[in-house]
């Protein structure tokens, strides 16, 4: 089995947009991440990319510090990335961002995000952000990522 990405391919470790920042999802997350889905699950089940999904369903904080840390696994082993969107000031989320590869033959990887509910109008514009990051930052030639409709 091929790597997800190449060995000399260094992931990126931030991403500005709009006024908000991707950064590596990880377990100082915990709280603020678990508020921001909780208070979301029927916005993000409506988001393009989460229909049939098996997440997000209901779990304790501890549950969702326990996925944290192994998306920081993940990240770690390079076997799958997520990132957090962090609001400006960068100490509430209101998002994130999964970069996993793909189980659809001549797709690399498959990548879906979400933001809160109180969050909507940001949807598209990190979509359209995302699509031209990894375009230009990542060694993906064909990525599966539900579009939006353009801001």
């Amino acid at each position: 089995m091929r790597p997800f990405v190449p060995e000399g391919f260094e992931p990126p470790r931030q991403l500005d947009v709009d006024g908000h920042r991707l950064e590596p999802l990880g377990p100082q997350h915990n709280e603020s991440d678990y508020a921001a889905w909780t208070s979301s699950i029927d916005h993000i089940l409506a988001t393009p990319g989460y229909a049939g999904a098996s997440w997000p369903h209901e779990m304790s904080i501890d549950d969702n510090r326990r996925d944290l840390l192994r998306h920081a696994d993940d990240f770690f082993a390079r076997e799958g990335f997520t990132y957090t969107v962090l609001a400006a000031d960068g100490s509430t989320v209101v998002g994130c961002v999964y970069i996993y590869p793909s189980e659809e033959a001549g797709v690399d990887a498959r990548v879906r995000s979400w933001v809160r509910a109180e969050d909507a109008w940001l949807d598209p514009v990190l979509y359209v952000a995302i699509r031209g990051w990894l375009r230009d930052a990542w060694p993906f030639a064909h990525v599966d990522y539900a579009p939006r409709s353009q801001p």
